[in-house]
């Protein structure tokens, strides 16, 4: 019996899986929020059922997602988390209490949007759209699962996303740069102003650390709608921060109490800001200090799948879904933190990305690089992007695999202690997309939970 459930929960994940994609991007023509708003008020509007954190930057969402999430369940809150995209599977979009939705739950959600859609698909000129959809499903799941808290990742932009339909507690606005140019805007100012648009009348927002053009506009957004804005660096700090074996040891100075040396496992300078960022939204969203063993707790075990993401071996393999050139600098950094002795990169990238860019700002830390596509159909040929990588890299250290997986296993071979004498310091990069890191996850194993953190210093 229980065999023939499982196989039915596929056969359901999968029939919702394409009747969602089959809804199309969730891009439209002219930007609006009028579909997902009479979606939500069939539903009975269920975003007004809990209190939100909503986050939007160029870079950062999910990672800070998690660790927002994490803080505020140490400190006894039931939460909900809504990410895009997936990796694997379409389900970890939504996660209850920290854990990914179940097959039952995800499917309910959609039934009952679907009703709703029925309505609207055959009232208006324009279908709700695959991110509509999933957006309302994690609001309804949110509403029956009985959140306190919510934290919510925009899928583009802000002002029009159709996360947008829900009004946050705290708006966090992670580092903007230079993505989506197409849709937002061609200088950082004009994205700030799209991303901006999270900031809600009366309510309140942080800030990381910004460019002064970026800074400005999202300053002005707040005075002008009547919101409170605290700014990294202003007014909270990450005080202190030193590498370790098995991450990094942070000192946050928040809102409302200083968290003094807090292990934060997820690796990276970049990532200890987005901690301090998170602490702040914590304080805000929850309206006083945090116990410092709940914050000691949560930076503790947060994980973020695909975002330097180690999978222990020989060689060791990273996997991180760098996708642009603001992204591409954080991982370069990263990765000199290890001073690896070599590093052996495996890139696939969209290609409506900056590719040029992100090769640029991954040179100075990578030795060799093996070009292939992802999975998805918007890749880059891998023909292509070798075309890219030697403007940059030179052609003796560029080479080509057909797929993720015969990248890899090239880039193993390369990787191989005769060919340069160390071991344990060599390492195999997976990065370009959050598509070739989720083919890369189906080829490379994850640890064991009890695996010992790998140390990646020579």
């Amino acid at each position: 019996m229980s065999n023939q459930r499982a196989a039915n929960d596929v056969l359901s994940i999968a029939y919702v899986e394409r009747q969602l994609f089959a809804r199309g991007p969730h891009v439209a023509a002219e930007p609006s929020l009028d579909r997902i708003t009479k979606a939500m008020e069939l539903l009975g509007v269920p975003q007004r059922d809990y209190r939100c954190v909503h986050l939007t930057g160029t870079n950062g969402k999910t990672s800070t997602a998690r660790l927002v999430e994490a803080i505020l369940a140490e400190s006894g809150a039931h939460t909900g988390r809504f990410t895009s995209p997936h990796l694997t599977s379409i389900t970890e979009r939504i996660t209850i209490g920290e854990q990914v939705i179940d097959v039952p739950g995800f499917v309910s959600a959609y039934t009952a949007v679907t009703e709703s859609a029925r309505q609207l698909d055959a009232a208006l000129p324009d279908k709700l759209s695959f991110f509509e959809m999933t957006v309302a499903m994690a609001y309804q799941a949110f509403r029956e699962a009985a959140i306190d808290v919510a934290v919510v990742e925009v899928g583009m932009g802000g002002q029009w996303d159709a996360t947008n339909v829900i009004d946050a507690d705290v708006a966090l606005i992670l580092p903007v740069a230079l993505d989506h140019t197409e849709y937002l805007g061609t200088t950082t100012a004009a994205i700030a102003s799209e991303k901006a648009g999270i900031i809600k009348p009366g309510g309140v927002a942080v800030s990381a650390r910004q460019s002064p053009e970026v800074a400005r506009v999202l300053k002005a957004r707040a005075a002008a709608v009547g919101a409170r804005i605290f700014v990294a660096e202003e007014d909270f700090f990450l005080h202190e921060r030193q590498v370790v074996d098995n991450g990094q040891r942070i000192t946050v100075r928040g809102l409302h109490d200083t968290y003094s040396d807090v292990l934060l496992t997820l690796r990276g300078q970049h990532q200890a800001e987005n901690a301090a960022c998170a602490v702040a939204a914590a304080e805000l969203v929850l309206g006083h200090a945090l116990d410092t063993h709940a914050v000691r707790s949560a930076l503790a075990r947060v994980t973020s799948p695909g975002r330097f993401d180690v999978r222990p071996g020989t060689p060791t393999v990273i996997l991180d879904a760098a996708h642009n050139p603001h992204g591409a600098r954080a991982l370069a950094a990263t990765l000199r933190e290890g001073s690896p002795c070599r590093t052996f990169a495996v890139v696939a990238a969209m290609a409506d990305k900056h590719v040029e860019g992100m090769l640029r700002a991954l040179e100075p830390a990578v030795d060799v690089i093996v070009c292939t596509r992802n999975s998805s159909p918007r890749s880059l040929s891998p023909a292509d992007l070798a075309w890219f990588a030697r403007q940059v890299f030179g052609a003796q250290r560029v080479h080509l695999a057909p797929t993720v997986e015969t990248a890899i296993g090239l880039a193993k071979r390369f990787a191989a202690p005769a060919r340069h004498g160390c071991v344990q310091s060599a390492l195999v990069l997976v990065t370009g997309s959050v598509v070739t890191v989720g083919d890369a996850m189906r080829v490379v194993p994850a640890p064991a939970p009890s695996a010992e953190s790998t140390d990646l210093s020579p």
